[in-house]
């Protein structure tokens, strides 16, 4: 599982130093990719490997679903990191997270979310207080 807040930074190659602690669980293979509030999704191959398919699973009938499956696939990119833990993001994912060189790395359970520091700051600025006064069940059975 994959929990906690990270800020490495990305070198000139544009290299990402993946934190020590989710090193091994992605030392064999990671697919990073497009996520929401334009962030980047990296997740273990297998990880990735179960989404798609649930993807898979939906009815492509549905606009929503082809437009969502195709954003989300065709921005993906499989990576394996190199032997001192970094991953290489490539430019067009870079561009899309808005990343230079100061990064976030959270731990979102399955997967991490990677993301330019400013837009990490904004974006956990205008949440953090509605998630302390969320009063009603958002996930459902938790808490």
């Amino acid at each position: 599982m994959f929990l906690g807040t990270h800020t490495p930074r990305l070198d000139d190659k544009g290299r990402l130093f993946l934190p020590a602690k989710f090193r091994e669980r992605l030392s064999t293979g990671l697919v990073v990719t497009r996520g929401q509030e334009r962030c980047l999704y990296v997740f273990p191959m297998d990880e990735f490997l179960k989404v798609t398919e649930q993807m898979q699973a939906a009815p492509t009938t549905n606009r929503a679903v082809r437009d969502y499956i195709r954003v989300f696939l065709s921005g993906a990119s499989d990576e394996i990191p190199d032997k001192q833990g970094r991953v290489t993001v490539p430019a067009h994912l870079r561009q899309y997270a808005g990343l230079t060189r100061e990064c976030t790395v959270i731990g979102t359970g399955s997967r991490v979310e990677v993301w330019d520091t400013d837009a990490w700051n904004e974006y956990l600025a205008n949440t953090e207080q509605a998630y302390s006064e969320q009063s009603e069940e958002v996930v459902p059975g938790l808490m």
